[in-house]
């Protein structure tokens, strides 16, 4: 059995770092992440740009001391609720370690950092051709998004600036 560590990332320490480099280019290489490498400028900011958000934090799966998942997050607010929300920006499990459990391990980390900053729910956006992934998300209890069928599923839209 592998020995697997979830923990949530210190973005100053050179391991946590490397290991958020690694992860998140290996699901940008991924045809679900955009098929491309990221620019070596931008995976070398990555760490230090994400230390300067206080509502961003990050989620890493090691097995073995291999670095093989990544969730990363940011706080937002809800004003239905009038209070802060987690938003799941990236989800990614190296193709190797797939099939271990490690998003949903890692889902459920996600879950204890947002009930401690007492958040009102988790959000996450999933490509409709990810039939994987979205199991995965059902499996630990999201939804569509669907408030009123009548009205259909939410939609997420992007402007690039």
């Amino acid at each position: 059995m592998p020995d697997v560590v979830i923990v949530q990332a210190n973005y100053a320490n050179p391991v946590h770092a490397e290991a958020l480099r690694q992860v998140l280019n290996h699901y940008a290489q991924d045809p679900m992440g955009g098929g491309e490498g990221l620019a070596p400028e931008v995976l070398e900011q990555l760490p230090s740009e994400l230390a300067k958000r206080p509502h961003a934090f990050s989620v890493l799966a090691f097995v073995n001391g291999e670095a093989a998942g990544l969730i990363n997050c940011f706080e937002g607010f809800s004003t239905f609720a009038a209070k802060p929300l987690i938003n799941v920006h990236d989800v990614s499990v190296v193709d190797t370690f797939r099939g271990l459990g490690l998003s949903q391990r890692m889902l459920l980390k996600v879950e204890e950092i947002a009930r401690e900053r007492d958040c009102c729910k988790i959000t996450l956006e999933v490509l409709e051709g990810n039939p994987v992934a979205q199991a995965s998300y059902r499996k630990f209890g999201f939804s569509d998004g669907q408030l009123d069928p009548a009205h259909g599923r939410m939609l997420f839209w992007n402007k690039y600036l």
